[in-house]
């Protein structure tokens, strides 16, 4: 009875250990994804300072170099960049409990995509086309990570709706959604998604 009993109790334990291993692989990640701060910088020969709500210029008269100057400034396109701080907290904050290294996170992709609040929201009429991105950078436990990224391609301000803006006085007030996309160090996959405001329109050169 007792080697019965003996041998009931390792088979549970084994089926203990088989199911703690699926879950490590299949369940959620123990941490969450945060945005502390996300911010955008006005393309430019010298970029504009990081601001929370981005003034986009479509096109941007430069004068230089040589063949540029204030009486025959060259058009020119810049896109424009964006930069967010993430953290990676546990879900379950419990006292005493820090993270540990298999809930750094790394951060491998991005999407962006754009909206109007007239609910008018069709890519190349409206909004610029949405667009996926890589940036990577590892969040490690208990930190953050500051990543830089593309928040505006140059090729959209070629593109409807944005390249009428040149010769309009129009304004286009959008937001812009930026998914970040990530795995921990155990493979579970983590996201989080943040919101900017955008105006698009052809505005004074620096």
């Amino acid at each position: 009875m007792r080697n019965a009993t003996r041998l009931l109790g390792l088979a549970a334990l084994v089926a203990g250990s088989i199911a703690c291993g699926d879950v490590v692989r299949d369940s959620r990640s123990p941490v969450f994804l945060v945005i502390d701060v996300l911010t955008g910088s006005r393309g430019a020969v010298t970029p504009g300072p990081s601001t929370t709500n981005l003034i986009s210029d479509v096109i941007t008269n430069v004068i230089a170099p040589a063949g540029c100057s204030a009486a025959s400034p060259c058009p020119t396109i810049f896109g424009d960049t964006g930069s967010v701080t993430l953290r990676a907290p546990l879900k379950n904050a419990v006292t005493g409990l820090a993270p540990t290294t298999n809930n750094e996170v790394t951060i491998t992709r991005y999407h962006v995509e754009y909206t109007r609040a007239d609910g008018r929201n069709t890519p190349g009429v409206d909004v610029p086309y949405p667009f996926d991105g890589a940036a990577t950078g590892t969040i490690t436990a208990g930190g953050s990570l500051t990543l830089g990224f593309e928040l505006v391609r140059n090729v959209a301000k070629q593109e409807s709706p944005l390249v009428q803006l040149r010769t309009s006085p129009n304004i286009i007030t959008s937001i812009a959604r930026v998914t970040f996309y990530g795995q921990d160090r155990v493979g579970n996959n983590v996201s989080v998604t943040g919101q900017i405001q955008i105006d698009f329109g052809n505005f004074g050169d620096f």
